[in-house]
């Protein structure tokens, strides 16, 4: 897959920061309309989103925070404009490329920094356009990154997000690159395809490289923080594991939540990423939902137990220009739901770049693109006023069998490259999840690296593993996976031993070059004698037999999760295997065809293809689909395999006061007496709003900005009260009169 002209517009390519700048020019010199009333709520930082440009009607989503991009000089007017609209503020700046000509050419610090530009082994420098280069950070680049970001701090950022710090795994080849290798290793630079000891070690030379980097300018903000009494917070918005593993990316992953001054992520999840293809039972092809399921669950799993935050970033469009509306829309349904079944996380990047999805015309190309769907641009600012109310902590789920996990680890990135690369389907992780999740388990990815942090291991109950396609970074892991397996935990190990990367130089094989990373875990479970190369209790049990470990029990399948993804019966062979442990050991186990999960007054469904049965599934009940642009009412919702469901329960909100169910449109309550509600109501302009409210009486009468509409309808029965009308993006009262 030819990635990288895919992924430009996620950032302002260098030609689209002048178009900005004109545009800008037009929106500094006007008067900018009244800001929204100030919301309780918004110091939560429920919902944000990120643009390159200053306020605009078409990129007004009312969120609680706007993340302004870039660091260059008209960084402090653009924050002013969004400032000045009633948002809180923070700056994202690119980490891996951008406009570093003063590094580049010595302007900075007094050398040309030319040969630190990312380099593949035919010398040619990987390039994001022009003489914009993806970096290979020299001791230097993260002081340089501090400045632009010190611009950002001076006018008032509340936080800094360092976007995206990539390496690319055919780079490495580079004089920098050469440098830092001889300065990291101490032994000469190999070319990282002439053996996978040397890939494995350019790899984590990468990984190490822009930790570097990004703690210089972390270093910075607190050292800002320490001076000025200010509490500025970093980010890193990031891919997900997966995905950097898929697209041979290596990046710091979950090595940066150790980080000081590191606050979290934004899990940089959308369709783009999530229609990557992959296999399962021998079938390659886009399964959007699924991939989407497991790269918002690693991100999740990346700060559990860390303390550090996640938003989930969600993109009502993708990079690629040339796909329909109605692509756009279902896809973005399907990443939307897989990141609301993360219920721990309750706080998303909304969109991307506002401005091109409601100003866009696509198909990019084609004879006749067009402007977004007037019902479309609804349904995106219904559901983006929903995810300000998704911090609930009444949770219930009706899926398969919870607690259980596949292990992934940062080193996913390391084996990508020449001279043999991973599986390219990844089939080593989704040869495990895969199989399982189809049946309506909701499997996590588990990262490797934290089941060191206390608890971390609580709620798992199955473990899967595989050291195919991966490796464990420190023997510190093993310890804390065996004492997890003696208080009670299945631990399923599924390898051949047949990775030539359990022969790269290791802490694993320091003292006998033929050993494998899976002996040592075998050592720590007590399950090896150390001086044999038997595992003793293995050699007795019977192929596919569990041993007892403490009170937990170990599996051992000796074969290539690859192998399970690859063949139309594969995924059966490890879902017996594990069922079969776990109902013996007293886990109930159950499959179903969908995932359904309440998170109090929603509800959020997925059906399954390529699953147990094609049956509905009811849900009974009195519903809104927040996916439907009328807001109609719904008696017992069905569940179909490919359904994507976004609910509002209607039955919770009907007491005596009128409420707010769903808008297209941001709400605000700002006066109420017995006869009258009050609403400020803002949204993308010329856009069509929908407000769907609890009213226990009829409404006499319906007044938008001092006019009487007539676009209402009241049902009786259901207490429902629908009002339409045209968005504008500054506020207007929305007066019901009962």
């Amino acid at each position: 897959m030819n990635v990288r002209p895919l992924r430009l517009s996620r950032r302002l390519a260098p030609g689209l920061v002048a178009l900005a700048a004109l545009r800008l020019t037009a929106c500094f010199g006007a008067d900018l309309p009244p800001p929204f009333p100030l919301d309780p709520q918004q110091a939560l930082e429920r919902t944000c989103f990120q643009t390159g440009q200053g306020w605009s009607a078409a990129g007004n989503l009312r969120s609680d925070v706007a993340i302004v991009y870039g660091i260059d000089a008209r960084l402090p007017e653009r924050i002013r404009t969004w400032r000045e609209r009633g948002y809180r503020i923070h700056v994202m700046t690119g980490v891996s490329w951008g406009e570093y000509q003063d590094y580049l050419y010595g302007r900075f610090d007094g050398t040309r920094h030319e040969d630190e530009a990312q380099t593949d082994r035919h010398g040619k420098k990987i390039s994001h356009g022009g003489d914009v280069y993806y970096m290979c950070p020299g001791a230097n680049f993260g002081k340089f990154l501090s400045v632009g970001v010190q611009r950002a701090l001076d006018a008032g950022t509340e936080a800094i997000h360092l976007e995206e710090p990539e390496f690319w795994v055919r780079g490495g080849y580079s004089e920098g690159f050469q440098r830092e290798w001889q300065a990291y290793y101490q032994e000469p630079w190999q070319p990282p395809h002439s053996s996978v000891d040397a890939q494995w070690r350019a790899s984590k030379l990468k990984y190490f490289l822009y930790r570097r980097a990004l703690q210089q300018v972390f270093d910075h903000v607190q050292a800002f923080n320490q001076r000025t009494g200010k509490s500025v917070r970093c980010y890193v918005p990031t891919h997900s594991l997966l995905n950097y593993a898929h697209w041979r990316i290596v990046s710091p992953e979950s090595s940066l939540a150790r980080l000081q001054g590191c606050d979290g992520y934004i899990a940089q999840v959308w369709t783009g990423t999530s229609r990557t293809p992959n296999r399962f039972r021998g079938v390659a092809r886009e399964r959007t939902f699924e991939t989407a399921f497991l790269e918002y669950g690693a991100m999740q799993n990346l700060v559990r137990a860390t303390g550090r935050t996640v938003w989930y970033l969600n993109d009502p469009i993708e990079d690629d220009p040339k796909h329909d509306w109605e692509d756009y829309r279902t896809n973005w349904e399907s990443t939307l739901v897989a990141s609301l079944l993360q219920p721990e996380v309750w706080q998303f990047e909304v969109a991307p770049w506002p401005e091109r999805v409601f100003s866009g015309r696509y198909p990019a190309g084609s004879a006749s693109p067009a402007p977004i769907p007037p019902a479309y641009a609804t349904e995106l600012q219904t559901v983006i006023n929903a995810l300000n109310d998704l911090r609930q902590s009444d949770v219930a789920w009706d899926c398969g069998t919870r607690g259980l996990g596949v292990l992934v680890g940062d080193s996913l990135m390391f084996q990508r490259g020449d001279p043999q690369p991973g599986d390219p389907h990844l089939s080593h992780v989704y040869g495990l999840a895969l199989p399982f999740l189809k049946r309506g388990i909701p499997v996590a990815p588990v990262q490797l690296e934290n089941v060191t942090l206390p608890g971390y291991l609580a709620r798992e109950r199955i473990l899967l593993l595989t050291y195919q396609g991966m490796k464990p970074l420190d023997p510190a892991v093993h310890t804390a996976l065996a004492q997890w397996v003696r208080e009670g935990g299945l631990l399923v190990v599924c390898d051949d031993d047949q990775d030539p990367y359990n022969a790269v130089r290791e802490w694993w094989n320091r003292e006998r070059p033929d050993a494998l990373p899976r002996w040592h875990l075998f050592e720590q479970l007590g399950l090896r004698t150390p001086a044999t190369a038997a595992e003793a209790k293995f050699l007795e049990a019977r192929p596919g037999e569990a041993v007892s470990v403490g009170r937990g029990r170990v599996l051992w399948l000796r074969e290539s999760p690859v192998s399970f993804a690859a063949s139309p019966e594969g995924d059966l062979r490890v879902r017996d295997a594990v069922r079969s442990l776990a109902t013996s050991n007293g886990i109930d186990w159950r499959e179903t065809h969908y995932l359904v999960l309440r998170r109090g007054p929603y509800t959020i469904a997925a059906g399954l293809d390529e699953s147990t049965a094609d049956t509905p599934h009811p849900i009974p009940g009195h519903w809104v689909n927040l996916f439907d642009p009328e807001l109609r009412s719904l008696r017992d919702v069905t569940v179909r395999p490919g359904s994507r469901l976004f609910l509002r329960d209607l039955a919770r909100d009907r007491g005596p006061e009128p409420v707010v169910l769903a808008s297209a449109c941001k709400t605000l309550v700002t006066a109420r007496t017995a006869d009258t509600l009050t609403l400020a109501v803002e949204g993308v302009a010329d856009t069509p709003a929908v407000v769907l409210l609890h009213a226990p009486r009829p409404p006499r009468e319906v007044l938008l900005d001092g006019q009487a509409l007539s676009a209402f309808d009241y049902t009786a029965s259901e207490q429902l009260l629908r009002v339409r009308f045209s968005n504008q993006s500054h506020p207007r009262p929305l007066v019901v009169r009962f």
